[in-house]
């Protein structure tokens, strides 16, 4: 059994989809969240200037004695080398990896869609990931770049217009092309899943990665005997931005069950 923090990182405030699960999966566990909100977006910067937001975000994280790491950012986790998470001094997640996994044994037809940021797509992460388990695989991308800011703004209504919208222009392609999975490659994406299920159709299977990820974390920390043995588990919360706005959004993902001391914090030090 090992007491310390879960930590989790993203580029901004999606990475909160992730830790709700993982408080319903693992609520006996203490968590750190750092979202790096002073430089939202991640998605549209260089693969350079990803790896070293990335690489602070996880200092600060290490600073906090945490026992494992979670890249609750599909930009990152498509950015970062294996060759950098392998050598961490705590076990890492990524969402890339747990999202692929669950795809593929979704898919019925081998006809697999992906939406992410547009660092993500760039990178070629998933279908690279998806053709090492289905090399004959037909897989379909999309950046979507407008719903990061979109659901940060909360845009998140079940009918809202401008969302419905945006959703059409980046999907109808991907659901024309038959895809019978789709991944949502950014763990703000669950936030819109409703409005992205309306426009994929009931037949459309969609992977929420924040989920998978936490899915993966569950049971390596079993694996591993990390798991934490108190009864009630608390969240704190950490930003690069002012933590008032921070405040609204933990309600906005989460709920009133997220509640926890929310700081500010000068990442640029780490």
């Amino acid at each position: 059994m090992d007491k310390r923090p879960i930590g989790v990182f993203d580029s901004g405030m999606g990475g909160l989809t992730a830790v709700r699960q993982l408080q319903v999966m693992l609520p006996g566990e203490d968590i750190v969240y750092f979202g790096d909100t002073g430089r939202v977006p991640y998605g549209t910067r260089s693969p350079e200037t990803i790896r070293q937001y990335a690489e602070q975000d996880i200092r600060f994280l290490l600073s906090q004695d945490v026992k494992f790491l979670l890249a609750a950012c599909g930009t990152v986790s498509s950015t970062l080398p294996k060759s950098y998470t392998e050598a961490l001094p705590v076990p890492y997640v990524g969402v890339v990896g747990a999202a692929v996994a669950a795809a593929a044994a979704a898919t019925k037809n081998g006809r697999i869609g992906v939406i992410a940021t547009p660092a993500s797509i760039r990178s070629r992460s998933y279908e690279t990931r998806i053709r090492d388990i289905l090399p004959d695989a037909e897989i379909f991308t999309r950046s979507c770049p407008m719903f990061v800011p979109l659901v940060e703004n909360g845009y998140v209504g079940p009918n809202d217009p401008i969302t419905t919208a945006i959703a059409h222009e980046y999907l109808d392609e991907i659901r024309a092309k038959g895809v019978d999975t789709l991944i949502l490659g950014c763990t703000h994406y669950p936030l819109i899943a409703h409005i992205i299920a309306q426009v994929m159709g009931p037949d459309v299977t969609l992977i929420d990665s924040g989920r998978e990820a936490a899915l993966k974390t569950r049971d390596m920390l079993t694996r591993m005997n990390l798991l934490s043995d108190a009864g009630q588990g608390t969240t704190r919360y950490f930003m690069s931005d002012s933590p008032e706005s921070f405040s609204s959004a933990i309600r906005l993902f989460i709920g009133p069950q997220g509640e926890g001391t929310a700081s500010q914090i000068a990442i640029e030090q780490y």
